[in-house]
């Protein structure tokens, strides 16, 4: 079975009663072609002279255990519907991120030789958090490298079946359900089955990223950037595109040159929005789909105003002047709004009202239907809605108002999901802020209320920096190992949009 048809087959009907066997036999299958990705830094292990077994072992490991749970497939009387695909999504993410640790902790490298730390890089890297535990990149083979960025690239193409194939019943977020019965008139232009779709939106993913690869290529083999190698070309491209952040170099994208930043910039602005309006755009040669999208048009004016108010406190501040202004304050907003994470200066010292701006687009996020994490536009924009229509009918009891987006009426279950979404990812996120402030007061590690607060949401958000020694040049090693634990879970829940992890803890759900 490919991947296209196991994403079709998780938009099948769905079921009374839990279907244990067929669940577990399509996240075999689906852990069983994730296993061939161990190839690619083989052979770049086998290029550089690196030690390759450790990548055929998680391959083949991976590999057997998920063929040995398709077998087990087998047993399931027919098609699983999405009541199953929740525990397939969720299964498969947490799999996946052992499978990407596996490397780490069967090579010699000493800074991921622990198993949580293994175990918190692999999850960082399928769920494109780009949190890292490690101290010194420099000093990774560039094998365990690649691999670090091949294993956010994978994760960034996952989350498009995921928005495609089960978060359509969870009514979670508007448009990045990818689907007719809820708003957003992009969705009728795409090819009416699921597996299609998403074939379709994987190529242009992978069209994106072969461009990315080029441009920055042609940046280096001309001498516009005497740092940028073809490794560091690949490497920072397989990170850009899903807005996961694992860079090649120890001060992230620092010591590349301007017009590096700038490139990695508009790309990461580009994969922030919704992919369905970039395949009307790109594919279907409508250069007007994201302007008349209301959640695009949101997202390009709060990252022009964010910019705007970093680039102001920089020049007030006589941090930065001119271009070099513009550049820091655009590359820094789009990079935290948009969840990558990258960074081209220790913004940490930079005045308090730009930090302030940047952690708050972090808790906004881009585009639903994008790589990104967080909370996305574009249920601000329905709470936003929801909150007008509740004052208006205040005043006029009588008052019928529908929520509309992009013209189109949004059905009130859907609202309520996203109002229980934002409740439940502000409990979460003050959960994790609270786990991390005792476990660090009891493990004796130097935490702030702020840098506890900013780990909590980094990790949640997908978005990776946080503050103090965990910030943007720094490394979330001196945590202990219930606070990594604690985190990894965080950045699971923040990327599988919170509800499909958290409906397999109720009752109901196991319930026949």
């Amino acid at each position: 079975m490919s991947p296209e048809r196991a994403a079709a087959r998780i938009g099948g009907r769905a079921r009374v009663g839990i279907d244990l066997a067929g669940a577990l036999g399509l996240t075999g299958t689906m852990l069983a072609y994730l296993s061939l990705s161990s190839l690619i830094p083989t052979a770049v292990a086998i290029g550089y002279g690196e030690p390759f077994w450790p990548f055929l072992a998680a391959g083949a490991i991976t590999g057997g255990i998920g063929l040995g749970l398709t077998r087990l497939g087998r047993r399931s009387p027919g098609s699983i519907g999405f009541r199953e695909g929740y525990l397939v999504v969720s299964l498969t993410w947490l799999l996946a991120a052992v499978y990407a640790g596996l490397p780490y902790l069967l090579s010699d490298e000493r800074q991921l030789s622990q198993p949580m730390d293994a175990f918190f890089e692999g999850m960082s890297g399928f769920t494109t958090t780009g949190a890292t535990v490690v101290t010194d990149v420099d000093a990774l083979d560039r094998s365990i490298l690649l691999w670090r960025q091949l294993s956010q690239w994978l994760g960034g193409m996952g989350i498009i079946v995921l928005a495609l194939a089960v978060l359509p019943r969870l009514r979670i977020g508007g448009r990045q359900m990818f689907e007719s019965e809820l708003p957003g008139p992009e969705v009728n232009q795409l090819a009416e089955r699921i597996r299609d779709t998403a074939r379709r939106l994987w190529m242009l993913y992978i069209a994106l990223t072969l461009v990315l690869i080029a441009a920055l290529l042609f940046v280096g083999a001309v001498g516009l950037d005497d740092r940028l190698t073809p490794f560091d070309a690949i490497g920072n491209a397989l990170s850009t595109m899903p807005l996961g952040g694992f860079a090649t170099d120890n001060r992230s994208l620092e010591p590349f040159a301007p017009v590096t930043q700038w490139i990695v910039a508009a790309f990461m602005a580009l994969a922030g929005v919704n992919f369905a309006l970039l395949y009307r755009t790109f594919v279907r040669r409508d250069p007007t789909a994201i302007r008349r999208d209301e959640e695009a048009r949101l997202y390009g004016a709060l990252l022009l105003l964010g910019s705007i108010v970093v680039f102001a406190e920089l020049v007030h501040a006589d941090l930065f002047s001119g271009g070099e202004a513009v550049r820091q304050a655009f590359f820094q907003t789009t990079s935290l709004m948009t969840g990558t994470g990258f960074a081209i200066t220790d913004y940490v010292s930079w005045p308090t009202l730009s930090v302030m701006a940047m952690i708050g687009l972090m808790f906004i996020g881009a585009s639903a239907g994008s790589p990104t994490g967080s909370v996305k536009i574009v249920r601000h924009l329905l709470v936003a809605r929801i909150l007008r229509r509740e004052l208006r009918q205040t005043i006029h009891p009588e008052l019928v108002m529908p929520i509309r987006l992009n013209g189109q009426a949004v059905e009130e279950r859907t609202l309520r999901a996203v109002l229980a979404f934002v409740v439940l990812y502000i409990g979460i996120f003050i959960v994790g802020a609270a786990l991390l402030a005792i476990d660090a007061r009891v493990s004796n590690v130097s935490l702030g209320i702020t840098d506890a607060v900013a780990a909590s949401a980094g990790t949640l958000g997908n978005v990776g920096p946080g503050l103090g020694f965990a910030g943007p040049m720094g490394s979330y090693e001196p945590f202990s190992d219930f606070s990594k634990l604690v985190m990894a879970l965080l950045m699971w829940v923040g990327r599988l949009e919170v509800l499909p992890v958290l409906v397999l803890l109720t009752r109901g759900y196991w319930r026949v």
